[in-house]
C-alpha cells in the first residue's frame, strides 16, 4: 500500500486544507457547483406534471381557439362577412397561423430570457385584451378582424404556446411525446368546445357576448397556468438574431426532409378543420349535424395527440409520424374526396382527427430526438418558421378552390390537399430511412 506521502495528489489537497481560508474556499466553491444533472428532465414530479396541466390550458385558450376557425370561417361567410369571398375570410385564419409559427423562434428565446414568471401572464393579457376586441367588431368591417383575430391574438399567443412545447423538454425525456400530447390535447379541447359555443350561442346571445365568454375562459386557463407553470433551468441571456433559428441544422439530411415533409403536410392538415364543415354545408344544407364535424373532428385528435406518447417508446416517433401521415392521406382521398354523404362525412372527421393527431404532438418530440440539447428551442422554433409560409399559403390557395362553392370545386380543394399530403408524406419517409435505414428498427 503507498502512503500519503508518496501521492502528490494526496500531498497537495493536506497543503491546501492546511490553510483555514483556503479551506473553506474550496469547501464553498464545491457546495455552489450544482451537480450536472441538477437541470436535468425530471420525467415526472408535482412541479413536472403541475406545468403539463398549466400549458395544456394554456394551449385551450390559444391553439384551441384558433382550430375553432373554421365555425368562425362558416358564420363570417353566411353572415357576418357576406359581402367578401371565401379565400378573403380564409386569410384571416391562414394569417393567424402563419404569424402564431413565424414568431415561434422569437418567443421561445424571450421565454428562455425572461421565464413563464412574467411572459406566461403578458401573453394572456395580450390574447384576452384581442378577444374583447374581437367581440365589438362590426359586421362588414374584415379588417377589425384581421387586427383583432389573427394579428393581435396572434401575437399574444405565440409567447405562450410554442415555448410551452420546448419547456416540455426540460422536464421529460422518456415520456416527452406523452407531455407534449397533453399539452397539444389542449388545443383539441378547445376545438370541441369553441365550435359548439359558436353554434349554439351565437343565435341566443350576440356574436359578442359569445366572444366575450371565450375571452372569460381564455382569462382562466392563463390564471391557472401563471400558477403551475414551473420553469425547469436558469434564465440566460437574450441571444443574437443569428441565434435564434438553427439555419446550420439544415446540412443535416435527417433534419432537413423532416423540415420538408411538414412543410408540405402542413399544406393539407389544415384544410378539413377549416373546409369540412363548409363542404358539408354544401351537399347537405338541411342537416343538423354541419355545425359539430368540427367537434368531432378535435375530439377524436385527443386520442391521436396523446397516445403516440405512450407507444413511442416501443414504436418509434418517427415511425408514428410517418405512419399518421400516410393514414391522413388515405382518409382524404379514399373518404372525403369521394362522398359527401352525412355518414361518410362523419366517419371522414372521427377518422382524421385520429390519424392527424401524430401530426401535432410527435413532430416536436421527433425534432428533439435529432438535436443537440442546447439547440432544442432553436430547432423546434425554426422548424414552425419554415411551416409559417405554407399555413399562409395553404389555406388561402384552398379558398381559390371554393370561390363558387360547388361539390365538384370542393373535390378539386380536396386533391389538392390529398396530393399535398402524401408528398410530405414521403418526405417524412425519407427522413425516417435516413435515421435508421432498418424498416422493422424503433425509430
Amino acid at each position: 500500500m503507498r502512503s500519503s506521502e508518496s501521492d502528490p495528489t494526496v500531498n497537495d489537497v493536506e497543503k491546501v486544507l492546511e490553510h483555514p481560508l483556503q479551506s473553506k474556499l474550496v469547501v464553498e466553491v464545491g457546495k455552489a457547483q450544482p451537480p450536472s444533472n441538477a437541470y436535468g428532465p425530471t420525467d415526472g414530479g408535482w412541479d413536472a406534471w403541475g406545468t403539463v396541466l398549466g400549458a395544456s390550458l394554456v394551449s385551450l385558450g390559444t391553439f384551441g381557439f384558433v382550430n375553432a376557425f373554421g365555425a368562425f370561417a362558416d358564420f363570417y361567410g353566411e353572415q357576418y362577412l357576406r359581402n367578401y369571398s371565401a379565400t378573403l375570410i380564409s386569410m384571416i385564419g391562414a394569417v393567424q397561423v402563419f404569424l402564431l409559427y413565424i414568431f415561434a423562434g422569437t418567443a421561445g428565446a424571450i421565454f428562455d430570457a425572461i421565464g413563464p414568471r412574467y411572459l406566461i401572464p403578458l401573453s394572456g393579457v395580450i390574447t384576452v385584451f384581442s378577444l374583447f376586441m374581437l367581440s365589438i367588431t362590426k359586421p362588414e368591417k374584415i379588417y377589425q378582424q384581421f387586427l383583432s383575430q389573427a394579428v393581435l391574438f396572434s401575437f399574444g399567443a405565440t409567447m405562450s404556446f410554442f415555448p410551452l412545447i420546448g419547456l416540455m423538454a426540460h422536464w421529460f425525456k422518456a415520456k416527452l411525446p406523452y407531455a407534449v400530447g397533453c399539452l397539444v390535447s389542449g388545443a383539441s379541447v378547445g376545438g370541441i368546445v369553441f365550435p359548439i359555443m359558436v353554434t349554439r350561442l351565437i343565435p341566443r346571445i350576440g356574436f359578442g357576448w359569445t366572444v366575450r365568454i371565450f375571452a372569460f375562459i381564455t382569462l382562466a386557463c392563463f390564471a391557472i397556468g401563471a400558477v403551475t407553470i414551473k420553469q425547469r433551468r436558469p434564465s440566460k441571456p437574450f441571444p443574437s438574431v443569428s441565434a435564434l433559428f438553427d439555419f446550420a441544422a439544415f446540412k443535416d439530411p435527417c433534419y432537413a426532409f423532416l423540415a420538408l415533409g411538414c412543410w408540405f403536410s402542413v399544406f393539407a392538415v389544415f384544410n378539413p378543420l377549416f373546409y369540412v364543415g363548409l363542404s358539408a354545408n354544401v351537399a347537405n344544407s338541411n342537416s343538423s349535424v354541419n355545425g359539430y364535424y368540427l367537434s368531432i373532428l378535435c375530439a377524436t385528435s385527443i386520442v391521436g395527440r396523446v397516445s403516440p406518447g405512450l407507444i413511442a417508446p416501443k414504436v418509434g416517433r418517427f415511425n408514428i409520424l410517418c405512419v399518421s401521415t400516410i393514414i391522413s392521406t388515405i382518409l382524404i382521398l379514399a373518404l372525403w374526396y369521394t362522398s359527401f354523404e352525412q355518414a361518410n362525412l362523419i366517419a371522414f372527421a372521427a377518422l382524421y382527427g385520429l390519424a392527424s393527431g401524430p401530426f401535432f404532438s410527435v413532430t416536436p418530440a421527433c425534432i428533439v430526438e435529432i438535436s443537440p440539447i442546447e439547440r432544442v428551442g432553436a430547432r423546434i422554433g425554426g422548424t414552425y418558421a419554415f411551416m409559417a409560409s405554407a399555413t399562409l399559403a395553404g389555406t388561402p390557395i384552398s379558398g381559390l378552390f371554393i370561390e363558387d362553392q360547388t361539390k365538384p370545386n370542393f373535390q378539386r380543394l380536396i386533391l389538392f390537399s390529398g396530393i399535398m399530403s402524401l408528398v410530405g408524406a414521403l418526405l417524412l419517409c425519407v427522413a425516417r430511412f435516413i435515421r435508421n435505414r432498418n424498416l422493422f428498427a424503433i425509430a
